[in-house]
């Protein structure tokens, strides 16, 4: 079980710093959507500059145009690419081969998709490194949350590694830990806390107490 940190709502600077911060209690760091979407994947290039030892994910949520897009957010160094689970399977299997010639990994998103579990399956058979339950900002917002759908999805996938994303904090580690996702994302949880490297070492050592027992 791994400890991704989510960043979405800094820039290049800005995220630089919260890294050497945190670097030593995470084991990938997540260049977010919003981050990506105002500062292109110069953004992912001088994170992965800065910190060549940590595993970078390039958070660009694939939709059409798969394996272009995952040359392009490789040649940046991206190490895991994201697709969305919604993409057509042509686009999947596109991504997955590109990922496949670059040595690097393919995370499907699930966010939005209504049948998480059937599609869950189909992601596995076409090969995706990751797949990821993921309650988006929106939904977090009316009190939902993944740990249904990781449940849903750790049933039925055989292959691939499983996460889960979307308002994680300390208090609902515990039984996000008890479903036994390969990566667990937090992002607010963290960036949010006046003392980052605290957070992150506190869910870190929660994180290897489980994995250890």
């Amino acid at each position: 079980m791994k400890l991704q940190l989510a960043l979405d709502l800094v820039n290049i600077p800005e995220a630089i710093e919260l890294i050497k911060e945190v670097q030593d209690h995470i084991d990938v760091v997540e260049i977010g959507t919003p981050v990506i979407n105002a500062e292109g994947h110069k953004a992912v290039k001088e994170v992965k500059e800065a910190f060549p030892n940590l595993t970078v994910l390039a958070d660009v949520k694939i939709m059409d145009a798969a394996g272009y897009e995952v040359m392009k957010a490789s040649e940046a160094g991206a190490d895991i690419v994201t697709i969305l689970g919604a993409a057509e399977d042509e686009s999947i299997k596109g991504a997955v081969a590109e990922a496949k010639k670059q040595g690097k990994q393919i995370l499907a998103d699930l966010i939005a998709v209504k049948d998480i579990k059937s599609r869950a399956k189909e992601l596995d058979e076409l090969g995706v490194d990751y797949i990821c339950v993921h309650t988006g900002y929106d939904l977090q917002a009316v009190g939902q949350d993944s740990l249904e759908d990781l449940r849903a999805i750790k049933s039925v996938v055989e292959n691939a590694k499983t996460a889960i994303a979307g308002g994680i904090k300390l208090k609902t580690l515990p039984e996000v830990i008890n479903a036994q996702p390969d990566l667990v994302i937090v992002g607010g949880g963290i960036t949010s806390k006046d003392n980052k490297k605290a957070a992150a070492s506190e869910i870190q050592n929660l994180i290897k107490k489980a994995v250890t027992i």
